[in-house]
């Protein structure tokens, strides 16, 4: 059974750093797209950033470009969201999942993780 499990969640600082992991099962990344999305307390799920598994090809949305770095490791079935320059309003829980599609939109994803919490607070 596919699955996706989320961990690296935290409490953390503004300013502060995280790397958020997101661990495949019963299958393999391949060439497929691995998204990341944010839902903030009260908001609609939002995507942040996607990876080709197979190539590489990132997507990030203008709210997070510039501080948050996507990336893969194939031969250990995970991708990696490193976070940097975090603000208050980043806090949320992030979920992880699969597309065959480079897209931001939730729609494309299915096999949904159950979640990491981020916290940024001082």
């Amino acid at each position: 059974q596919a699955q996706l499990v989320e961990s690296g969640g935290d409490l953390v600082q503004p300013g502060g750093s995280l790397r958020l992991s997101c661990v495949a099962s019963g299958f393999s990344l391949g060439y497929f797209t691995i998204g990341w999305f944010h839902q903030a307390p009260g908001k609609e799920r939002e995507g942040v950033a996607c990876i080709r598994t197979g190539g590489g090809a990132t997507l990030y949305s203008d709210s997070v470009k510039g501080r948050f770095t996507i990336s893969r490791d194939n031969a250990k079935n995970t991708v990696y969201l490193q976070m940097n320059s975090l603000k208050p309003e980043d806090t949320g829980v992030y979920y992880c999942a699969v597309a065959h599609v480079l897209s931001l939109g939730s729609t494309d994803y299915a096999n949904w993780g159950q979640g990491t919490q981020v916290t940024v607070s001082s």
